[in-house]
């Protein structure tokens, strides 16, 4: 039965992830934790494992149809990828509590962002979004650095961060900065997963194939829906996930006495 529940909510999962660009290890995390029963250690290498996957199958999608911004991409994850590491040590020494306490203002900012970005009718909905800019080396380095650090001091795979930044910091179009972001998502999740399997990290491998699977399968069918939303639609739903998910966080933590830390 855990299979078969693993299998279901992977698809979920990575329907979300490949609709809008991130979000699978805010969703990844807590299933594995609070649903499959697995340790918070265990979970978090899991979830890296789903996201890698998952954006990976999405980002190919979305190549496929044209919409990645490759050089963009590159300029973004090199630097992101540096961050990532350097979060993820400083994020080891801030107990889990002060960890999501922390996170919850920035969740809470990025789906502002993302909310304000539906308004901007640059992306227009005619089936192909704008070309790809020019990266700026400068501007992604340092914006790419410092969602990574944020990303691997949270813990999580960073799209709710990375879509806003690649749309309102460097100027892509939301459909190109969805499909960019997963592309991005799926080069650091590969390098902190590698991280995690080098320290001795060991997932639940069933649970964490058949779920991982799943989300590929269902980022894929994401992808596919993403180009048939309109922006606005997919701008708001974006923003009213994310900030549902940090009010829960805050809920679990203020209410609930926070994660389990098995």
């Amino acid at each position: 039965m855990q299979i078969v529940l693993a299998i279901a909510l992977g698809l979920g999962i990575g329907v979300v992830v490949g609709t809008i660009g991130g979000g699978g290890a805010i969703l990844a995390l807590p299933v594995f934790v609070y649903v499959l029963g697995e340790g918070v250690s265990a979970a978090s290498t899991a979830s890296l494992i789903v996201v890698a996957l998952g954006a990976t199958a999405g980002a190919g999608a979305q190549a496929l149809q044209g919409r990645v911004c490759w050089r963009v991409a590159v300029a973004f994850a090199i630097p992101a990828a540096v961050g990532a590491y350097l979060g993820t040590v400083a994020g080891a020494s801030v107990s889990p509590r002060i960890l999501i306490l922390a996170f919850v203002p920035v969740m809470l900012g990025a789906a502002a962002l993302t909310f304000a970005r539906g308004g901007d009718t640059a992306d227009a909905d005619d089936g192909r979004p704008p070309g790809c800019p020019e990266p700026e080396l400068a501007r992604s380095g340092v914006s790419g650095m410092a969602v990574g650090a944020m990303t691997g001091f949270f813990g999580v795979g960073g799209g709710f961060l990375i879509v806003p930044a690649l749309s309102s910091l460097l100027g892509l179009p939301l459909r190109r900065a969805i499909a960019t972001s997963l592309a991005v998502i799926g080069f650091t999740g590969l390098v902190a997963l590698g991280i995690h399997l080098a320290r001795g990290a060991e997932p639940d491998w069933p649970l964490t194939i058949a779920l991982s699977g799943a989300a590929a399968v269902g980022a894929l069918s994401g992808s596919g829906l993403g180009g048939r939303v309109s922006t606005a639609t997919l701008s708001n739903a974006f923003a009213i996930v994310v900030a549902l998910l940090a009010l829960a966080l805050l809920a679990d933590v203020l209410l609930l006495g926070g994660p389990p830390s098995g």
